[in-house]
């Protein structure tokens, strides 16, 4: 019986996952001022990265929120719906450094505009944002794991 229970809680997991890994593009998407699924038509190789940095730190973030109850003790079991609740806040919190980090670099580069880089098409550019998301992501996991 618990085989099954395992399968529900990866399904219910992966489902939740792929949402938030949607929502955090599309919350990306705000404040860097281009039309990702427009510019991903397009082949804007800089967006991509962009996209990609996004659902790997997403991805970071949501295995270090699932997987941080077991490492604390194996006698602690969390209930599903509170293991749910724990992956979407780290998300909700992830997200708003991977903006605040964005707009803090975005501030304090005045060499160039990164918002206009990435949606010329700028590869480099969308390699550093996807970096900054990526390294944030990996700073935060190690404060919940």
């Amino acid at each position: 019986m618990d085989i099954f229970m395992d399968i529900l809680e990866v399904a219910i997991y992966s489902v939740i996952g792929i949402a938030l890994m949607m929502l955090g593009n599309f919350l990306i998407d705000l404040i860097i001022p281009c039309s990702f699924p427009e510019e991903i038509k397009k082949g804007n190789k800089a967006v991509g990265f962009v996209s990609a940095g996004t659902n790997i730190g997403v991805g970071v973030l949501l295995k270090a929120a699932i997987s941080s109850p077991t490492v604390l003790t194996e006698a602690v079991k969390e209930s599903l719906a509170s293991g749910i609740f724990g992956s979407v806040l780290y998300f909700v919190i992830g997200i708003l450094f991977f903006m605040l980090g964005y707009l803090v670099i975005r501030f304090f580069n005045k060499k160039y505009n990164l918002n206009d880089e990435v949606g010329c098409g700028n590869t480099a550019a969308g390699i550093m944002v996807a970096g900054i998301f990526i390294g944030l992501a990996i700073v935060i996991s190690g404060v919940i794991a």
